[in-house]
Formats: structure tokens, C-alpha cells, sequence
């Protein structure tokens, strides 16, 4: 059922937001982000993030030594306010926790021996690119938009057009760094600690504090050369879409589906050497949207190859926050609007979501869907299908990415059709207004989860969950993180992760 504006007030709230983003916070996100950049650029250049990190380390032993000194009356969390994260609600919990107050914002050290960089869990995606790729490296797994930070990315989960090769964000990580709960600092790697290495992914902080991750670093070329493949019919997206993520000659696989019957297939590689009249720098702020960029590749209805710059790749989706923008400013990929405002775009998720109104949150809690599913690759199309049935929200994100067998909360069960290892899953993303009849926030909500359970499949945790505690330790498997939240004593210190992500939990 829609959402219906109570008064004049409200209507002008819902239906005038751009004015609000377009004066106020598109001029506070670009000035911040101004000063983000200056900052983190002199700490790295002066080399001055490793000397501090143990110190703040020692400051977050100290907070929990407090904790333990109070009596442990309440749980514990991190007292990062939940508007500066990219989910879109806010929780409850931090509101009744022991807050545990982090600084944790900086790139510690990039070992090219090692061929690893080591982070603090603060550091967004954007920071690490242009830390990185400067120096001619990257990660093998950047998650889309530049806010998302290392930490969010190890606790919940990450996931890019480069998964069908390195697995999620977590399977390109090789060590943690955390303060427990009785204020020691341990770090575990798969050789070291690694029932707790492994269980650290999707605990979202209920297992310990997160202060450094070390990640992998392969070569980064200049460019990434990109192929546009129109598709027509769910069968035909389907199947190319799966032999795209089989093939091991392509780095980046992603497709964006615009109907049940039209999608467009992209697969990349990096290269240093390109044809000059084919480079897109799709970054520039007057460039289209890439979504809708990449619709006009279904009217050319023919392959299409473009040479677009690595860091503007791995941010693409970032200028319209995958196709989010456009709800919210309507006029938004208008050629004049790009010109005069687009160097400004995109507002911070986390501005919006400090600013948003009551009535703006009915809205969005009715009429808005944000979800990350992820199911077995061999389901795509029956997936598809039952999405286009229950919500019709269209573009459709759509990833592949492999999941190693691991004895984590998620790992893959056994697959009945082939004997591939590791097997290939794919991440189904579905942003926006639905156009299904009938729809229905929690119904409609708990019909998809309920699919995605029976196809033994997995839903992204920063997104709204409708399921039951026996539902959702049904899909992950508690087995070891229970035996570890007993040993480590986190029982009465941290919340189960159920506890702070199902739908009662988050405003």
C-alpha cells in the first residue's frame, strides 16, 4: 500500500527533496569529501597512520578494560553513529550499548614484498583506490561506491564484477586485527587463530572490535577494456551471463538487467594499451549516468568495446548510486543538470540519511526496496523470475562470484548438478520502487527471503530482514561462531548477529 502524505508539509517534503539535496547537501558532501581527501593524503604521505594506530588500538583496549571495570551491564558496539553507515536504516542498538568510541580511518602500510596492504576498518573504498591505484596496485575485489569502508565490508559482506574470479570482499582479505572482550588484542590469519579468521565475515561485530585488516594487492593497469553485450530473453541472460562467470580469460563480469527480457552483459579485462577513440572516462562529472549508459547499448543492439580508466570502473555506479540518484533527483542525468551540478553528485548516503524525515522514512519503508540476494548461479533465471513476480523493480543488479568452501557462517552446501569447486553463486540487486501489485513491504519481503532460503541461497545483512531467529540460523551456519562467542566470552558482551540486523533491530 502506498504511502499517503499527511498534509501539505509532508507532500512538499517527499515530493520537493531535491531541493533540499540540491542546496544543502550536495555542497556539504563535496566540501567534505575535499577535506577527507586533503587529510588522508598528508597521513599517509607523512607516514604518520602506523606510529598512531597502536595507540588508538590501546585507547579501544582501555574503553572495553571500562566496560569490564562496570560490570558489564550492557552489550558492547562501536559508537560510529549509524547515519555514517551506507545501510539505509539506522539501529536501535547503539541507543542501549556500551559505546566503544573508534578512530580507525587510516591506510597503515602497502608491503609490495608481500604484496599486501594493511588498513584500519574505517577506510572507505574510495580512499584505498586513490591511495592504491596511483601506485600502480589495487585489490582484487573493490566494492562499488566510495563510502563503504574495509570494516563494513569484513563484517557484513562485499561483493564486485571481479567475484566470479577472487570470491567476496572477505576471500581477498589474509588477516585480522581485534581487540575481545576481555580487552586482549589478538590478530588470526588462515594459518593463525583461523576459527575466529574465518568466522570474523558476516559477525557484524559481535565476535570482537575490529581495528586492521591486511588485504591482497595485485598489479593495477591504466585502463579496463570493456565489452557490452545487448542480451534478449531470460533464457539467453541467464545462460551468458554463467559462461561469462566460467570463463577464466574475464576479470569483470557484471550484467544490468532493464526487463525480464532485456539486459546487458558487460566482461572486462585491465590493459595499458588501448585505442585513444575508444576511451570513456565515464568518472568526468558530464558523462551519463553509467546505468543509463549502458541502456543505450540495448538500442545499438550490437557488442561494443570501450576503454574506460580503472579507478572510474571500479567507482561507475557511484556518481547515481547505482540508479538510487534518480528518485531523488528526478532531473538528475539531464545533460544541463550534469553539466552545471554533476561535479557535486552524488550527496553522501550518510547525509541523507542524517537528514531524512519521518515522512521520507514511511515512504521509503512502503514503497522502497533495497536488497542484495544471493543465490546458485543454476537459479538465475527461475530468480529472476520470482523477483519480476513479487517486486518488478527494474534496473536489476546482477554479479557473479565464486564461494570458496570455508567453515564460516556462509559457506557453500553441497551441490547435487556438478562437481565444480568452488561453485558460483550470483548476487541479484534490486534497488528501488517496485511495480509488482500487491506489494508489501514485510509480505512481499519475507516471500523473496523464504525463496532464497529454499534455493539454499543467502541475503545480504546491511539490507532489512523479515526472518525468524530459527530462519536466519537456518540460511547461516552458527555452527562454529557459536563455539567461538562461548570460548571468547562474547556471550555477555556482544549481541548475536541476529540481534542487531533483523528488521525490529534497525529504525
Amino acid at each position: 500500500m502506498a504511502y499517503k502524505p499527511d498534509g501539505l508539509f509532508e507532500y512538499i517534503l517527499i515530493n520537493y527533496r531535491w531541493v533540499f539535496v540540491c542546496l544543502f547537501l550536495l555542497p556539504a558532501s563535496f566540501f567534505f569529501d575535499i577535506w577527507l581527501y586533503f587529510r588522508n593524503w598528508i597521513v599517509f604521505k607523512l607516514s604518520s597512520a602506523p606510529k598512531q594506530h597502536n595507540s588508538k588500538v590501546k585507547d579501544v583496549q582501555n574503553q572495553v578494560t571500562n566496560w569490564i571495570k562496570n560490570g558489564k551491564k550492557q552489550f558492547m558496539c562501536t559508537a560510529r553513529p549509524g547515519w555514517q553507515t551506507v545501510s539505509f536504516r539506522r539501529p536501535k542498538y547503539k541507543k542501549t550499548m556500551y559505546n566503544i568510541k573508534v578512530n580507525l580511518v587510516d591506510v597503515l602500510d602497502v608491503n609490495l614484498e608481500k604484496k599486501t596492504v594493511r588498513v584500519e576498518p574505517l577506510v572507505t573504498m574510495g580512499q584505498l583506490t586513490a591511495t592504491l591505484n596511483p601506485l600502480g596496485w589495487t585489490i582484487p575485489v573493490v566494492p562499488e561506491l566510495d563510502d563503504l569502508t574495509v570494516g563494513g565490508l569484513v563484517m557484513g559482506t562485499g561483493i564486485e564484477s571481479s567475484s566470479h574470479k577472487f570470491g567476496l570482499f572477505q576471500h581477498v582479505c589474509v588477516a585480522y586485527e581485534l581487540v575481545l572482550s576481555d580487552g586482549s588484542v589478538v590478530t588470526c590469519s588462515a594459518k593463525e587463530n583461523s576459527n575466529l579468521f574465518y568466522s570474523v565475515p558476516w559477525s557484524y561485530g559481535t565476535l570482537g572490535i575490529l581495528t586492521a585488516v591486511e588485504i591482497k594487492l595485485i598489479p593495477a593497469k591504466k585502463y579496463v577494456r570493456l565489452t557490452y553485450q545487448p542480451l534478449q530473453q531470460l533464457e539467453e541472460i541467464s545462460r551468458e551471463t554463467e559462461l561469462a562467470s566460467k570463463d577464466s580469460k574475464n576479470e569483470f563480469v557484471e550484467t544490468l538487467v532493464y526487463n525480464k527480457d532485456e539486459a546487458v552483459l558487460m566482461t572486462g579485462n585491465q590493459i595499458d594499451t588501448v585505442e585513444d577513440d575508444k576511451i570513456n572516462e565515464i568518472g568526468k562529472w558530464y558523462k551519463p549516468w553509467f546505468f543509463k549508459h549502458v541502456q543505450a547499448m540495448l538500442k545499438k543492439n550490437k557488442t561494443v568495446v570501450e576503454y574506460i580508466p580503472l579507478r572510474d570502473y571500479y567507482h561507475r555506479h557511484t556518481r547515481s548510486i547505482f540508479w538510487e540518484l534518480q528518485d531523488i533527483i528526478p532531473f538528475g542525468n539531464n545533460v544541463l543538470f550534469r553539466y552545471f551540478l554533476g561535479w557535486i553528485v552524488p550527496p553522501k548516503v550518510s547525509l541523507l540519511k542524517l537528514t531524512q524525515t519521518k515522512a521520507v522514512t514511511k515512504l521509503y519503508e512502503n514503497n522502497h526496496v533495497i536488497q542484495d540476494m544471493l543465490v546458485p548461479i543454476e537459479t538465475l533465471k527461475p530468480s529472476i523470475e520470482k523477483f519480476h513476480e513479487v517486486l518488478e523493480i527494474y534496473p536489476m543488479w546482477v554479479c557473479p562470484f565464486k564461494l570458496p568452501a570455508n567453515p564460516g557462517m556462509v559457506h557453500p552446501p553441497k551441490n547435487p548438478r556438478t562437481n565444480e569447486t568452488p561453485p558460483i553463486y550470483v548476487d541479484i540487486g534490486v534497488y528501488g520502487v517496485p511495480k509488482a501489485t500487491n506489494f508489501s513491504a514485510r509480505q512481499s519481503t519475507r516471500e523473496i527471503e523464504k525463496y532464497v532460503m529454499n534455493v539454499n541461497g543467502f541475503q545480504m545483512l546491511y539490507a532489512d530482514t523479515y526472518m525468524s531467529r530459527a530462519e536466519f540460523r537456518r540460511m547461516f551456519d552458527h555452527t562454529l561462531y557459536d563455539k567461538l562467542r562461548a570460548s571468547l566470552g562474547c556471550k555477555s558482551a556482544f549481541a548475536e548477529v541476529y540481534d542487531k540486523v533483523n528488521r525490529s533491530a534497525r529504525e
